[in-house]
């Protein structure tokens, strides 16, 4: 099954939006004529105005970094989906390791995070992972399981082309920020895994093209490796996606 692979930029809580158009205004050209990827940058909030004015007509799409299920709301410091659609954003983060680990973020949160997201038709990439001791446990497979059970919960009836939006990012948490990276041995095994879940909640064919990211210490040195997996259908990229050139080389891997 040929699934089209998604390489994407997390900045997390970097740049002013100053820095954050020079980035843009630098990358785009590097990437023009780039169409075997999708290209994706996630930015802060604040600076979503800036990178989709920066970045319209292009190659590359914006989304945010997390979102609030509600639409709207007493939620102070919560951003909607109405509001990141309303100023250029096409996909949102949901669940990332460090919401999930910083800011409590549960399974059933993430999973109403992802019932909002497909309702208005932004693009969600999941986050799904495992901390060093469940690792060193054993117990990835029955977390990453379960991660996708509960993200998954109750969306089983939607229509083929809304489940076909969905994407899912690997994020082994013992390997973010760390240099730490799993062996692309190691990662297509949990991808394997969470393709057989999907497939289990989802079906066969909904699992067959269904996209799911690497992310967890990407480089521009380790790309080529762990992207050339059948089973690894991109990445999600921290630290080396902050400076054009490293993120072009990934992108380019």
């Amino acid at each position: 099954m040929s699934r089209k692979k998604l390489i994407a930029a997390n900045w997390k809580m970097y740049k002013t939006p100053a820095e954050a158009k020079a980035f843009v205004d630098a990358f785009l050209p590097l990437v023009a004529g780039h169409t075997r990827d999708e290209i994706a940058i996630f930015p802060s909030p604040v600076l979503l105005p800036t990178v989709t004015a920066a970045a319209k007509g292009s190659n590359v799409a914006v989304g945010c970094q997390n979102m609030h299920f509600a639409e709207e709301g007493a939620y102070t410091g919560e951003t909607s989906v109405r509001q990141l659609m309303a100023v250029g954003a096409t996909h949102t983060l949901i669940g990332h390791s460090e919401r999930r680990q910083y800011f409590a973020e549960t399974d059933e949160i993430v999973n109403k995070k992802l019932h909002t997201a497909l309702k208005r038709g932004i693009v969600p990439i999941v986050c799904v992972g495992e901390v060093l001791a469940e690792r060193e446990a054993g117990k990835t497979e029955s977390v990453l399981r379960t991660q996708v059970t509960g993200a998954f919960a109750g969306i089983q009836g939607l229509a083929a082309e809304v489940l076909a939006s969905i994407v899912i990012a690997y994020e082994p948490v013992w390997a973010i920020g760390t240099g730490k990276t799993a062996t692309p041995e190691m990662a297509v095994d949990a991808h394997k895994i969470i393709r057989a879940e999907v497939a289990r909640l989802l079906g066969a064919n909904v699992a067959a093209n269904m996209r799911i990211l690497y992310g967890g210490s990407v480089k521009s040195e380790n790309a080529n490796a762990l992207c050339c997996q059948e089973e690894i259908d991109g990445a999600l990229v921290g630290g080396a996606s902050l400076k054009p050139d490293s993120f072009t080389a990934i992108v380019k891997y």
